[in-house]
C-alpha cells in the first residue's frame, strides 16, 4: 500500500509539473509577443537594454532557443507553427532582431551577449535544410544587422565555421532563408579588412554555381541580389 501511495504521489507530481511547464509555456509566448511588438520602438529598447535584467534576458533566450531546437524530432516533417512553444521561440527571436536592428542594441549585443550571437550561428547549421524557416530568417535578420556594428561584423565574421555556415544555408530550399543568407554574406564580405582574412576561404570553398542558380530565381527580390552579389565580387572572374 505505502508503495502505491508513493507511486499515486509521484504520478502527481508529474503532472503539477507538466502543468506548470505548459503554464510557463503559454506565458512566456504571450509575454514575448506582446514585447517582440514592444521592441520595434527605440525608446522601448533603450529603457529594456538599460534594466539590470537585459543580460540575463538574452542569456536565457539562447538557452531557450537552443532547448526548442533540440525538442525538434529528427524525422520531423512538419512544423506546428501554431504552437504555443513555436509562437515562444519565434517571438524571442523577433525581439533579438528588432534589439539589433538599433545602434544601441547592436552594441549591446556584441559586447554583453556574444553567447546568443554563438547559439544563432550554432543553432543555424544544426537544423535541417526546410525546417523552422521563419525562426531561421529571423536569426539571419539578427545577425545582418548586428554586422552593422564593425565589432559585431569581425566577431561574426572571425566565428569558426562560419563561411561553411553560409554556404550550408544557401543550399535551403526557403527563399527567404537563401535571400537573408546572401545579405549577410554580401554584408561581410563587402567590408576590406574583413574580405582580407576570408577572401581565400571565399575563392577556395565558393559554392558559385548555387549563387548563380539563385541568379535565375523566380523569387525577383533574390533573383536582384544574387546577380549583385556576383557582380560585387565580380565572381564571373572564377571557373566554375
Amino acid at each position: 500500500q505505502e508503495k502505491l501511495d508513493l507511486r499515486q504521489q509521484l504520478n502527481e507530481a508529474k503532472q503539477q509539473l507538466l502543468q506548470q511547464a505548459e503554464y510557463c509555456t503559454e506565458m512566456g509566448a504571450a509575454v514575448c509577443t506582446l514585447l517582440w511588438g514592444v521592441s520595434s520602438n527605440e525608446e522601448a529598447v533603450k529603457s529594456i537594454l538599460g534594466g539590470s535584467k537585459a543580460v540575463k534576458f538574452f542569456t536565457i533566450t539562447a538557452q531557450t532557443m537552443e532547448s526548442f531546437v533540440k525538442s525538434l524530432s529528427e524525422d520531423m516533417k512538419q512544423q506546428d507553427l501554431d504552437s504555443e512553444e513555436n509562437q515562444f521561440v519565434l517571438a524571442l527571436a523577433g525581439i533579438v532582431t528588432n534589439v539589433a536592428a538599433l545602434a544601441c542594441g547592436r552594441e549591446f549585443l556584441v559586447s554583453s551577449s556574444r553567447e546568443l550571437l554563438d547559439t544563432m550561428m550554432h543553432l543555424l547549421g544544426d537544423m535541417k535544410p526546410g525546417l523552422c524557416n521563419k525562426f531561421k530568417v529571423l536569426m539571419l535578420m539578427s545577425l545582418y544587422n548586428v554586422s552593422i556594428n564593425m565589432k559585431g561584423l569581425k566577431y561574426i565574421s572571425e566565428s569558426p565555421g562560419f563561411i561553411p555556415l553560409l554556404w550550408w544555408l544557401l543550399n535551403d530550399p526557403d527563399t527567404e532563408v537563401c535571400l537573408h543568407t546572401l545579405r549577410l554574406l554580401q554584408s561581410v564580405l563587402l567590408e576590406p579588412e574583413v574580405l582580407a582574412r576570408s577572401g581565400t576561404e571565399v575563392r577556395e570553398t565558393l559554392p558559385l554555381q548555387r549563387i548563380i542558380a539563385l541568379s535565375h530565381s523566380r523569387h525577383a527580390e533574390l533573383q536582384a541580389l544574387a546577380k549583385e552579389l556576383l557582380e560585387d565580387l565580380k565572381i564571373f572572374d572564377y571557373e566554375a
